[in-house]
């Protein structure tokens, strides 16, 4: 997969958790943990699916920023 299109991917993947984290972050707080998401889901999918799709892609990415919001927010404190 091409860096734009992680790139793509990580950033609706990011906001897609935060929605689904209902978390109110900056755009570019959003984009970072959206496309680190996108890597780390990558990642973990890439260890237990060989062939993966977009759609299988975008899956790990939303899960990946999920647990990363989930960290942001232990960390940082709730928004």
């Amino acid at each position: 997969m091409n860096a734009l299109l992680l790139i793509l991917i990580g950033i609706a993947a990011g906001f897609a958790a935060s929605k689904l984290m209902k978390t109110e972050l900056s755009f570019l707080e959003t984009a970072a943990i959206g496309v680190l998401g996108a890597l780390l889901g990558g990642f973990l999918l890439g260890l237990l699916v060989a062939a993966s799709t977009i759609i299988i892609a975008l899956v790990g990415a939303v899960a990946g920023a999920c647990l990363l919001l989930w960290a942001y927010q232990r960390l940082f404190g709730r928004r």
